[in-house]
């Protein structure tokens, strides 16, 4: 695509190679929605976000990346689901790889899950469940998995009858840790998540017979224990990282099997949200060789669907049940405020510093400040059409994805013309 250019804390889970002003997988570079303390970051929202540069592109609900001064993005082109790697300054495209079949719904077609770049090395995935470790010079292949070849796991589509990744696609984003890559593979036949070797695919261990839902992968140390924290369609658990071992295990049971929310780490805690069981934290402690979970606490009035909360302090951040936004103590569940006039069904929240900016599914930006007293607004523009993707914040530059079923556009707005990648 030929993009139309216009005028001028400790991190819990394991880093994959960044600088400091890259946003390089699914929520950043800590998999949290937080731009990372000391990296260039708006005070302000400008009224009229100057746009950068901005493509047509196809259809698809992933995030794009930014890493190395490149930017990856998926879509559908052609009945396939396509890679594009671009130059983020100038939305040049590099190279583009085609890598799966297109699945398409009545949302729309084209791949859902974030992908990640590490050191030299792109990692992609697609709908109907096909991953790829792709050479980020040339978009080469250097190693590829099948869900259904490798493992039996059937892709069925909008047949199915529940709200599994083999129903609406394989949208959860996997999770790099050393030489690690941890990927929601979905298997019931003792592979629901799968552990390869990152730099070539041999499989270090699998387990659990779990459906994958729509979740993405955490990686945290949770009462002494590194592991990866999975929100299957049946369960919330924690595996151990060396060898998958099962370390706890609660069942959450939503209505269609719609965990689509990433596992939000606070200490030795874990919360998750649906639009069943409302939001939910539970508490991992020793148990003498091993580990024990407690609930915490439940606020079942939340019934958040797709998105997750960012955390800032203790307290919680997200679009609520309905077209509005909430405030949350991360310690007890309270809810501390709730502002209506937001996304009718999603909206992605970056933190930055003191400030929140929340991109509405409306096409609305707003910046508010991460104040758990009051809401407190600090701006609002609209930059966009209709979108439930995720933006990428790099480097003073927000790069964000729009369109559902149609008109889909991704662009680059300068926040900050001061800002130095």
């Amino acid at each position: 695509m030929k993009p139309l250019v216009l005028a001028s804390g400790l991190s819990l889970i394991a880093a994959v190679f960044v600088q400091a002003a890259d946003w390089p997988q699914w929520r950043g570079p800590d998999r949290n929605g937080v731009v990372p303390a000391g990296s260039v970051i708006p005070a302000s929202l400008p009224s009229d976000p100057k746009v950068v540069w901005k493509m047509d592109i196809g259809g698809g609900f992933s995030s794009p990346i930014v890493a190395k001064g490149k930017l990856l993005y998926l879509d559908a082109q052609n009945d396939k689901e396509v890679a594009h790697l671009v130059d983020a300054k100038s939305g040049k495209e590099l190279w583009a790889v085609p890598y799966a079949d297109m699945f398409e719904d009545e949302w729309g077609p084209g791949p859902r899950s974030t992908p990640i770049i590490d050191d030299e090395r792109a990692y992609v995935q697609s709908c109907n469940g096909e991953f790829r470790c792709l050479n980020l010079a040339d978009g080469k292949v250097i190693w590829g998995t099948s869900f259904e070849k490798d493992f039996s796991v059937k892709f069925v589509g909008s047949k199915a009858g529940e709200g599994t990744a083999s129903r609406r696609g394989n949208n959860g984003s996997g999770v790099i840790d050393g030489n690690r890559v941890f990927v929601p593979v979905g298997s019931t036949a003792g592979a629901s998540l799968v552990c390869f070797d990152k730099m070539n695919g041999k499989v270090l261990w699998k387990s659990q017979a779990d459906e994958a839902a729509y979740s993405s992968l955490m990686v945290a140390t949770l009462a002494g224990i590194k592991q990866v924290v999975y929100l299957s369609a049946e369960a919330l658990m924690g595996l151990n990282v060396s060898d998958g071992k099962l370390l706890w295990r609660v069942p959450l049971h939503t209505g269609a099997k719609r965990h689509a929310c990433t596992p939000v780490i606070l200490g030795d805690t874990v919360t998750v949200n649906s639009q069943t069981i409302g939001l939910v934290c539970f508490k991992i402690e020793k148990d003498g060789d091993g580990q024990k979970l407690t609930e915490l606490w439940a606020n079942k009035n939340l019934k958040i669907n797709i998105a997750t909360p960012v955390r800032v302090d203790h307290y919680l951040y997200c679009q609520g049940q309905g077209k509005d936004y909430v405030c949350v103590d991360a310690l007890s569940g309270k809810e501390m405020w709730k502002q209506e006039g937001f996304g009718d069904k999603f909206s992605a929240t970056i933190g930055m510093g003191k400030n929140l900016l929340i991109q509405t599914d409306k096409g609305e930006l707003v910046m508010i400040a991460a104040d758990s007293t009051q809401y407190k607004e600090l701006g609002r523009v609209q930059d966009c059409g209709k979108t439930w993707s995720s933006p990428a914040y790099a480097g003073g530059k927000l790069y964000v994805r729009e369109g559902l079923n149609r008109a889909w556009k991704l662009t680059c707005f300068e926040l900050m013309p001061e800002a130095k990648p």
